[in-house]
């Protein structure tokens, strides 16, 4: 819930921030918060019989099916508190990007940024340099890459080979507006946030 201004209503300010759906295994929502969205309207879905899949992978699974079909390669999804926590949901995260690459998935924290760049295609990356930058990284996450290109970067890939246990493009800097980034894998893209 977002901070209180002096003299306001808490029961208002929830009201306010009403979701559509609230969607998941229900292991961390009080009873009290989930039946107060309940009776505002809000659609609970209960997947507590799925331990197998995470909440975040529970809610892109529900927008793709519900998302229409002709307006799929416009969708985007900010996920907020995605990073900065438990290491183990980081990754579960970070997994769940790998598992719907068609989809614009960013996981936002505090301090950076995220999104997966699919191997499909050469990506042009449009920095925001009032608020992104200029710490940046490109990381293989799933499987190495052979060979990554890229300009824009202070350290540039020039048919770069990248796996763990050898070389991962981290504390990079952004040296232009664009960025592109070419590669044979699918690559994570990470860039630090202005405070």
């Amino acid at each position: 819930m977002p901070a209180l201004l002096p003299g306001q209503d808490p029961d208002e300010v929830r009201t306010s921030y009403k979701p559509d759906v609230i969607k998941g295994d229900m292991d961390s929502v009080r009873p009290e918060v989930k039946e107060h969205y309940s009776n505002l309207g809000t659609r609970i879905v209960d997947e507590s019989h799925d331990q197998d899949t995470t909440d975040l992978h529970k809610c892109i699974a529900f927008i793709a099916e519900n998302y229409p079909a002709s307006n799929k390669s416009n969708l985007s999804i900010l996920v907020l508190g995605a990073l900065g926590g438990r290491f183990d949901h980081e990754m579960a995260n970070i997994n769940v990007l790998h598992l719907f690459p068609s989809i614009n998935i960013v996981l936002l924290s505090d301090d950076c940024l995220i999104f997966l760049l699919p191997r499909t295609h050469t990506h042009e990356i449009h920095i925001e340099r009032l608020i992104e930058g200029p710490h940046c990284g490109l990381i293989p996450i799933g499987m190495p890459s052979t060979s990554t290109t890229t300009t824009g970067l202070r350290w540039n890939l020039d048919n770069t080979s990248m796996s763990y246990g050898g070389l991962i493009s981290t504390s990079n800097i952004v040296e232009e507006d664009k960025v592109t980034v070419a590669s044979d894998s699918d690559l994570i893209w990470t860039i630090s946030l202005r405070k």
